[in-house]
């Protein structure tokens, strides 16, 4: 069985490539999960802006 890490992308990215990464980890389109922080961060911004900007400092680049 292959080890995954969950990694930031380095050449999906749009930003800091962390939607790239938890993509690449799961094997989804990353534009999932872009549109899924984007949604959440329009009610106010904090419940998409704050698990980017943690998952950014969390997951280690590519």
């Amino acid at each position: 069985m292959a080890h995954r890490s969950l990694t930031r992308s380095s050449s999906d990215r749009v930003i800091a490539g962390v939607c790239g990464g938890l993509g690449a980890y799961f094997g989804v389109n990353p534009l999932v999960f872009r549109l899924l922080f984007v949604l959440l961060a329009l009610p106010g911004g904090a419940p998409g802006l704050l698990p980017y900007l943690i998952l950014w400092l969390v997951m280690r680049p590519r």
